[in-house]
């Protein structure tokens, strides 16, 4: 099997409202649309979401990255996902999310290759998943009203932004533990937001709300940081930005800088890199996080199905999807009350020409 072409288009993505998060606001998104084609008549389709304030791109370098690595590649054997990790990482380094939009269309043409979904390609522990949902920031008042209405919908897990100011983040943090009582998991996501001491106070004060986990909340770099306040709290601590590549997830596991490792494939460049992470991590102890960027379900379909085929992988934030207006992109997978069942049809499970 060959690759005989690489069509590599935009996707626009339209959200049902503006997001908020420590890093700033996002109002609209377009994510960059793969397809791969092979002289057997299987093609994959793989999507990237470059996010500047995380991996670096936007969707116009990543479109160039994209376009430029497509000529190193035509002629590869697509299931030789190695090797093409190998071609792109020396033509170019970082532009993950461009690679992961290359590499999560390999992994289609492997399931379809051999008839059976991704999940299972990729380990098969599982077809379902508990995703959390996430609640931008906003007053206390009207984050403690979506996350009610979000419990109300079905959803049992709720993921809340915070970092920018640690009062106001107090504060909705009781609003919420208020508004849904007690037995909803509360994960605090601070996007880098807080300083060491403030993180320390901060999170101090959130426990009293019985919170479950605190994701990145210092800034990526500082690794020595977070196993500062991982000594100084209770609550478990996840890595998100601190983390993009198996090098990455070494540092932090080797400093137990954090109990929980985020795997989003617009960080470490799709599934391939993806798996050594979560080895690394199980191999240490560690358990893993599959989260996500804004995507369509196909990167999602992607995400899930790496968090659904590895029992290592214990906590799920796929729900960006929920934000985007429709795509007509409706294979790939179900939810219901949170819960993600994968199909059951070859690789992505997605048939989607372009």
């Amino acid at each position: 099997m060959k690759i005989t072409n690489i069509k590599v288009e935009k996707l626009k993505l339209e959200l049902f409202k503006p997001l908020t998060v420590a890093l700033g606001t996002i109002d609209n998104v377009e994510t960059l649309l793969v397809k791969v084609e092979t002289d057997e008549g299987i093609y994959g389709i793989g999507e990237g979401s470059p996010f500047t304030y995380v991996t670096g791109e936007t969707l116009e370098s990543a479109l160039i990255t994209a376009k430029m690595l497509t000529k190193h590649l035509i002629g590869e054997n697509p299931l030789h996902i190695e090797k093409i990790h190998h071609i792109m990482d020396s033509e170019i380094v970082n532009n993950t999310a461009a690679k992961a939009a290359i590499d999560i269309a390999l992994y289609d043409i492997k399931g379809k290759k051999m008839n059976a979904p991704l999940y299972q390609v990729l380990g098969g522990f599982s077809n379902q998943l508990e995703t959390d949902v996430t609640i931008g920031i906003d007053t206390p008042e009207n984050m403690a009203a979506e996350a009610k209405e979000r419990v109300e919908q079905g959803f049992t897990i709720l993921k809340i932004k915070a970092g920018i100011d640690s009062r106001q983040d107090i504060e909705a943090i009781r609003m919420i533990r208020e508004a849904v009582g007690s037995k909803i998991p509360l994960r605090i996501d601070a996007n880098q937001g807080w300083t060491k001491s403030e993180a320390v106070q901060t999170i101090k004060a959130m426990e009293a709300y019985h919170i479950e986990a605190v994701e990145q909340p210092l800034p990526y770099w500082d690794i020595d940081g977070m196993a500062y306040v991982r000594r100084k709290v209770d609550t478990g601590i996840m890595a998100d930005e601190s983390v993009h590549s198996p090098i990455d997830a070494a540092k932090v596991v080797k400093q137990e800088a954090a109990d929980v490792l985020n795997i989003k494939l617009m960080k470490s460049s799709g599934l391939y890199p993806a798996l050594k992470i979560n080895a690394i991590a199980e191999a240490s102890g560690f358990h893993c996080m599959v989260g996500c960027m804004l995507e369509s379900k196909i990167a999602i379909s992607a995400g899930a199905s790496l968090a659904a085929a590895k029992k290592n992988i214990t906590k799920v934030d796929v729900d960006s999807f929920l934000y985007v207006k429709d795509t007509g992109i409706t294979d790939g997978f179900t939810i219901d009350n949170g819960i993600i069942t994968l199909s059951e049809k070859p690789g992505l499970g997605i048939e989607l020409n372009i």
